[in-house]
């Protein structure tokens, strides 16, 4: 994508379809006069009443205790400098984002229009009792050290400047476990630190408190090193001044055992690294570009232990593996600071998490077989779902133990489920998905790409690295389209009904009517039907001239699926095909099969949807917990339709015991623990959260999803085709460009998979 493209894409991205990344949605009921009352006056006036006699009542009453302000004057937004408040709201937003998505926190950003030291603390400490905490960002040193001390010190909820403390907790973790790596202890190597600002200082701070020992620090700001007769420095600079004679990086790096970059690219050197002690660890952390390139790095010393600010090498310091969780574990105990034992105790949590093994969901996407605690993985992946169950409980822990707590937790194990439920509705599996698909991008033919739509998704998916985008269609529509979008780059296109493509049509003719020459088709028919673009993107997957296809955009189910049925066929093994919708629920994914296919399936067939939905399932790195849906419960009703579905289930549990699935049941039963445990105490599903439905036909499937989309905006993966011999994936008619983006996911993703398949054989 071109820059001008990017620009607007990052533009309407913010425009559109509402101006801004977050809004407020109540969270009661407010249908009747009634609710209004109690929302308003005069209800409202009782728990007024109770917060006056008691302002902690505000945490029972009100928001307040899930509520964090993002608050910034926009004097250091990310690599751009002082843009002021305006300019930083975006930046404050999108933090707020990340705030919801990974911890369910919600946030108010303020934008305070003040470089005053004191009028800022001033604001910032007239709006607090809003809020439980306070974090703030994008202040420039030396300022932002004096007012987070200053309100740390003035208000009674937990404050912290994510600049500075969460890449040192991030760090922090992520050393610890290089060093236990490189068998070397924390108070005996020597650091060198390039970048003397706000984050720097806290890393070197919160190193100190692990046991590293001032004398072995050496910090360097853009002046050289910092020593103690240098004149003219602040206080933080000079409590790092080193009392050796040396005058650059160079001579820092000589015998070094760890570097630390928070500084700007390329200013350390293949000599330098060379310079280090056995085993360097060099965590080069400015963004975008790394103060010396990964690949330069590992190519340069083969025993160096390396981190980098980036997603796309091992070991990324993150700062959303911090702070969503540290705020979380502070609200959820009351906190009145983030104090150094909370952020020491997440820096153990992480460090413990990276060594413990990695769930399959986390392999999945990241393309590992099996990600384990080594050199290439000494922090978790900012992914990893574990993350809210861990991090939390230690920040709660360490807050009650170090008393600023004004709340305690009795049940931790209560406390954790809680914490993995937070997250339900949240869009993490897409993310997976995306990434999953970037590690391995296969060659997808969009078979309408001469529809808009369609060709805004493949240019994402093409900019995204999620796969290699071919382009069917009329190419004189589809080259106009890709100008107006500013789709610039060098994407194959290919218009089946053209004469340039007459040799590889007749060539998949041949190929077709040989396969089909007794079941009616003649040459000249095969030879027509070529010019047809879904024959045509079948005949490219079949003969390996890609990998994948999607179709469906603009035409109706059975037309499409017709020519992938008679081209490509059952895959192996598969006796039917079927399809899954995946939906992102305010309760978490949940998978509903059979959603386009099979109208009214028999006993066996259900039992082979749900074997073929339960490969899918696991396919996304998460264990099919399956109920089977009917108007009935386990044999309430003798009627054919619910004997179809215990069939079904009878057959599952003979010849499947290690499937999680039972039924029949009704809808609500399946997906409320709480009512099927006590109506049901002996269903195999036990208390586990059902993620999985087998619908009896396809007008209740079908129905479901469609209802659940629209009424609850949820997002929407599918249909995704299951049961074909090569990755085929069908569209519904008009779906979002989201959706068919996520589609090619899938489609890549299955490739890969089928692929992975055959080399195995």
């Amino acid at each position: 994508m071109s820059k001008h493209s990017k620009r607007r894409e990052a533009l309407v991205y913010h425009a559109k379809p509402t101006p801004g990344k977050i809004k407020v949605i109540p969270t009661k009921k407010y249908a009747t006069q009634r609710d209004l009352s109690l929302a308003y006056s005069p209800g409202v006036a009782e728990p007024c009443l109770e917060i006056e006699k008691d302002k902690n009542n505000a945490y029972k009453y009100t928001a307040k205790g899930n509520l964090v302000a993002v608050i910034s004057n926009g004097t250091a937004v990310l690599g751009l400098g002082n843009i002021g408040p305006e300019a930083s709201k975006p930046v404050m937003e999108g933090k707020g984002l990340l705030f919801k998505i990974f911890a369910d926190i919600d946030v108010f950003d303020i934008e305070v229009d003040t470089e005053n030291i004191e009028e800022f603390i001033q604001t910032v400490k007239n709006i607090a009792p809003t809020f439980g905490g306070i974090n703030l960002e994008d202040i420039k040193a030396p300022e932002a050290f004096e007012i987070e001390r200053r309100l740390k010190d003035e208000l009674d909820i937990p404050v912290m400047h994510d600049d500075q403390h969460g890449t040192a907790i991030i760090s922090a973790a992520a050393l610890l476990n290089a060093l236990e790596l490189s068998e070397k202890k924390i108070e005996n190597v020597t650091i060198v630190i390039s970048g003397a600002g706000a984050a720097a200082i806290s890393c070197t701070r919160l190193y100190q408190a692990f046991g590293a020992k001032r004398e072995h620090i050496i910090m360097l700001d853009s002046k050289g090193v910092i020593r103690n007769d240098r004149e003219n420095l602040t206080p933080e600079k000079a409590e790092f001044a080193t009392h050796k004679q040396i005058d650059s990086l160079d001579d820092a790096m000589q015998n070094a055992d760890v570097f630390i970059g928070l500084s700007k690219a390329d200013i350390v050197t293949p000599e330098m690294l060379k310079s280090m002690a056995k085993n360097p660890i060099v965590f080069a952390m400015a963004n975008p570009n790394p103060e010396i390139k990964y690949q330069l790095a590992i190519d340069t010393r083969k025993d160096i232990i390396m981190a980098t600010g980036r997603s796309d090498h091992p070991n990324q310091v993150n700062n959303v593996l911090g702070f969503p969780f540290i705020f979380r574990g502070a609200l959820d105990v009351r906190a009145t600071k983030i104090n150094e034992p909370m952020k020491m105790a997440a820096v153990k949590a992480l460090a413990d998490l990276a060594k413990q093994p990695v769930p399959e969901q986390v392999n999945i996407a990241y393309g590992e077989t099996s990600l384990t605690f080594g050199k290439d993985y000494i922090i978790p992946k900012p992914f990893d779902p574990r993350l809210i169950g861990v991090v939390p409980p230690a920040i709660a822990k360490a807050a009650i133990k170090s008393g600023v707590a004004k709340k305690t937790i009795e049940d931790w194990q209560k406390y954790e489920n809680d914490l993995l439920e937070r997250l339900g509705g949240d869009n993490k599996l897409v993310r997976l998905l995306h990434s999953r698909a970037k590690l391995n991008p296969k060659r997808v033919v969009f078979a309408e790409a001469d529809q808009l739509a369609v060709l805004k998704a493949a240019q994402i998916v093409y900019d995204e690295g999620i796969a290699k985008p071919i382009l069917l269609g009329r190419r004189e529509k589809i080259e106009a389209l890709k100008t107006d979008i500013g789709f610039d780059a060098e994407i194959p296109i290919i218009d089946p009904k053209s004469d340039t493509e007459e040799m590889r049509k007749d060539a998949y003719a041949e190929t077709y009517w040989k396969k089909s020459e007794r079941k009616g088709i003649t040459l000249i028919t095969a030879k027509k039907l070529m010019r047809e673009r879904n024959y045509y993107a079948a005949m490219m997957v079949n003969q390996g001239d890609a990998d994948a296809l999607i179709s469906g955009y603009s035409r109706n189910y059975p037309t499409v699926v017709k020519p992938m049925l008679e081209l490509i066929g059952l895959d192996k093994g598969a006796t039917r095909i079927a399809t899954t919708n995946l939906l992102m629920t305010s309760k978490g994914p949940l998978f509903l099969s059979d959603t386009s296919i099979n109208i009214n399936p028999n006993s066996k067939d259900l039992a082979k949807i749900a074997q073929m939905t339960a490969t899918t399932v696991k396919m996304f790195g998460l264990e099919p917990v399956m109920a089977m849906i009917s108007f009935s419960n386990f044999g309430s009703s003798t009627s054919d339709k619910a004997s179809k579905v215990k069939d079904a289930v009878n057959y599952l549990h003979r010849f499947y015991p290690n499937l999680i699935v039972d039924g029949e049941l009704q809808t609500d039963f399946a997906l409320n623990n709480k009512m099927r445990c006590a109506a049901f105490p002996f269903s195999k599903l036990g208390n586990k959260k059902v993620n999985t439905l087998i619908f009896p036909n396809l007008d209740s499937a079908n129905i479901t999803y469609k209802l659940l989309k629209e009424l609850n905006n949820a997002e929407n993966i599918g249909p995704i085709m299951m049961g074909m011999r090569k990755p085929v994936h069908i569209l519904q008619l008009d779906a979002s460009v989201d959706e068919i983006v996520n589609m090619a996911a899938i489609a890549v993703i299955d490739a890969q998979k089928k692929q992975k398949r055959i080399d195995m054989q």
